[in-house]
């Protein structure tokens, strides 16, 4: 992973993931998936970034990572523009 890639940590069966990817998708926004069910290390920083909570989607940019749980389109806009992806 790329500190200038955008990347999604998900699960199986999360629809919010789902949302996010399709929203990320219709935006045109690049992303590297990674499932935190199938990678050990990435459900730990999925747990670390987000207080002990393993929350997905979970966005990462850079050094910064929100959860967008409980997906909602502005909170996932405000990351977008946070770092110039859209």
């Amino acid at each position: 992973m790329s500190d200038r890639t955008l990347t999604i940590y998900t699960t199986g069966r999360c629809s919010d993931c789902q949302a996010t990817k399709m929203a990320l998708e219709r935006l045109g926004v690049p992303y590297e998936e990674v499932n935190i069910e199938e990678d050990p290390g990435a459900a730990d920083y999925v747990l670390e970034v987000n207080g002990g909570r393993r929350s997905v989607p979970t966005l990462a940019f850079g050094d910064d990572a929100a959860s967008l749980s409980n997906f909602d389109r502005r909170r996932l806009d405000a990351f977008l523009d946070r770092h110039d992806l859209r």
